[in-house]
């Protein structure tokens, strides 16, 4: 038996058991976590010649599988 006004209030004035007070505490630092993350940036090398050349082998390896690979 659950000694009397020791369980957890949610914010409407609900009892919480313990297991509630854990899941919302987890699901508060999820929400967080995901709060940062949306807002969390990388510079990019703004697609400079990195980019073309992993295009230029991307297109060696079409070519070379197209004439290994005749349908």
């Amino acid at each position: 038996m659950s000694a009397a006004g020791s369980a957890a209030k949610s914010a409407s004035g609900a009892a919480m058991s313990k297991y509630d007070v854990e899941v919302e505490a987890r699901l508060k630092a999820l929400e967080a976590a995901v709060k940062e993350l949306k807002s969390h940036s990388h510079e990019s090398s703004g697609g400079g010649e990195c980019d073309g050349d992993l295009e230029a082998k991307v297109d060696d390896l079409i070519e070379r599988l197209g004439r290994k690979m005749q349908f």
